[in-house]
């Protein structure tokens, strides 16, 4: 394990597994990871990642911590990944909870739980971006950015 100055573990070995709600779990274990499954989820039920290619996503995942939630039979049952230093900045992203899980808060416990791996890096900045899910996030501190006009973004064309 690798060290950090602040005594906490780095964030690349960041491990965790934590109950959830209704019998699910949180999980960083990479290996428990159904990417076939995240992959099918994502590109063809999220609007942010409609379409996105399975490569891109093996990509995506090898570059970012991510977190699995599994239901009692050991089934994954949501997802949701983070792209951060490690020090001061976080970005939080495809969150996303399989359709028949939904209803139960396993999302938002997701959420916190993710929140609560990551509060000892004493990360200043965290974000994300959401069309339709600002109550979910609001209920954990995310707010709508104080001064949008500062945000600037860089998009391309797939």
């Amino acid at each position: 394990m690798h060290e950090q100055g602040s005594g906490v573990a780095a964030i690349t070995d960041l491990a965790v597994r934590r109950a959830l709600v209704a019998g699910h779990e949180m999980d960083t274990d990479r290996a428990r990871l159904d990417v076939p499954r995240i992959h099918r989820w994502l590109s063809t039920d999220a609007y942010w990642a409609m379409g996105r290619p399975l490569e891109l996503m093996e990509r995506a995942i090898a570059g970012s911590l991510s977190f699995g939630a599994y239901g009692p039979d050991g089934a994954p049952s949501a997802y949701a990944r983070v792209i951060t230093d490690g020090a001061t900045f976080a970005w939080l992203c495809d969150v996303y909870v399989d359709r028949g899980a939904r209803g139960i808060g396993l999302g938002s416990a997701l959420v916190g739980a993710i929140l609560d791996a990551l509060e000892p890096y004493g990360l200043k900045r965290m974000m994300l971006v959401t069309a339709d899910a600002h109550e979910v996030y609001a209920r954990h501190g995310f707010q709508v950015a104080a001064n949008p006009e500062q945000l600037m973004t860089r998009m391309r064309e797939r």
